[in-house]
């Protein structure tokens, strides 16, 4: 029997995998209720054969005796009866009782069992809100109250890590309201510093707008007193100093002003003739070269070379390249200048034997150069890479020991 219902709740539980306590202990009562039903059932049915054997024993022994024979057997039969009915009764009584003395006691120890498991579920429904632990003597069962202390270490370790996940978060937020403190801080400062920086050079383009457009009246005076000086009197050596000075002074406030009105003015384009252009640039810097101790070898053989060009950007690129090389040709050099057509372009040169040149590619550069102790600001050089950038002049630098020469190719004006 004891396997017939083992077999039973095992197929039960294969068949149903999720089966709840409750569930369990209504099918246990039903088993424990049959098996009730089919121990009574035997007991009565050996009760019953053994009722049968008694009265065909005693029928036999009444075989012997003749007398009163048929009324003894009708009352021996009622008292068997009789007996076989109250062993029954008796048999099914104890039976029913046995069965709810053991249902009884399953009961309880099923209501413990029910109890110890709803605290458990209580307290895993809510360790996840709380930090509170199970008390180990609230629990029945010994295996339960081992599982009580695990339980409680589990709620600690996650107590633990909560607290550290929170310190550590509010150290973050700490950390990120610093670090958002000091970049509004700084973005502050930044601000006013922008600010300060916009002020200044919008200062300083004021200033160098108003010194700039100051500075040409009396250049202009001191120039035409020269010339009006000379036309007078012999030139010396002295006064051609002083006109070299000032020819470069004009060279300066010319790159100075175009600097500052080249965002604001439009430079228009008309057709030069470049080689007329050239000649009259080399004749306004001759005084200048000679009190550097240099001289012009001009080999523009034709005046038949004309461009499309605007004449204050070409005067920047002319009068810097000259400049330049008056500044750096060596003493008692000559420096030469060619202009020639190659094909659809002509090539303006000027080379000279000078220090040769470390850092060709770095010489147009705003502010560089090669030699700290060298006058001027670095600016003239750079000022010709722009224009030659805007104006698609295409620019070559080369440099040795016998020579130095910059060319540029500038797209010749068709007839």
């Amino acid at each position: 029997m004891k396997k017939i219902l083992n077999a039973l709740q095992i197929n039960f539980i294969r068949k149903d995998k999720s089966t709840t306590i409750k569930q369990a202990n209504l099918f246990t009562t039903l088993y424990i209720l049959l098996f009730t039903i089919v121990f009574v059932s035997v007991l009565i049915k050996e009760n019953y054969e053994e009722y049968e054997k008694t009265l065909v024993e005693q029928r036999i022994m009444s075989d012997y005796k003749e007398n009163n024979r048929d009324a003894k057997n009708v009352e021996i039969e009622k008292e068997l009866k009789s007996l076989m009915i109250k062993k029954t009764l008796s048999i099914a009584t104890l039976a029913f009782i046995l069965f709810a003395i053991m249902l009884g006691f399953y009961k309880l120890f099923n209501a413990i069992l029910q109890r110890d498991i709803d605290i458990f579920m209580k307290f895993f429904k809510e360790s996840a809100h709380t930090e509170q632990k199970l008390d180990p003597q609230a629990m029945f069962f010994e295996d339960f109250k081992i599982m009580v202390g695990y339980a409680n270490s589990m709620v600690e370790t996650i107590s633990e890590q909560k607290h550290t996940l929170r310190e550590l978060n509010q150290g973050l937020e700490e950390k990120v309201l610093q670090k958002m403190s000091k970049l509004e801080s700084i973005n502050e400062n930044l601000k006013k510093e922008k600010k300060f920086s916009q002020d200044l050079l919008k200062s300083q383009k004021e200033f160098l707008r108003y010194t700039v457009h100051e500075t040409n009246t009396p250049l202009s005076v001191i120039l035409m007193s020269i010339e009006l000086y000379l036309m007078k009197n012999p030139r010396d050596r002295q006064l051609s100093k002083i006109e070299a000075a000032v020819k470069n002074i004009f060279s300066i406030y010319d790159d100075l002003s175009y600097l500052v009105k080249k965002d604001q003015v439009e430079y228009p384009k008309r057709v030069i003739n470049f080689a007329n252009y050239i000649n009259s640039r080399i004749d306004f810097f001759t005084e200048v070269a000679q009190q550097s101790k240099v001289s012009f070898n001009n080999k523009i053989d034709t005046n038949e070379m004309h461009i499309y060009f605007n004449g204050t950007k070409l005067q920047r690129i002319v009068d810097n390249t000259i400049t330049n090389a008056i500044k750096y040709t060596l003493p008692k050099e000559v420096i030469t200048v060619t202009l020639v057509q190659i094909g659809a372009n002509i090539e303006f040169a000027m080379g000279s034997k000078a220090k040769t040149i470390k850092d060709t590619q770095r010489v147009f550069h705003e502010y560089y150069r090669e030699e700290e102790k060298a006058d001027g600001f670095g600016i003239g050089l750079g000022l010709v890479r722009s224009i030659c950038e805007e104006e698609d002049v295409k620019i070559s630098v080369s440099s040795d020991a016998n020579e130095t020469v910059f060319k540029y190719i500038f797209k010749m004006m068709g007839d």
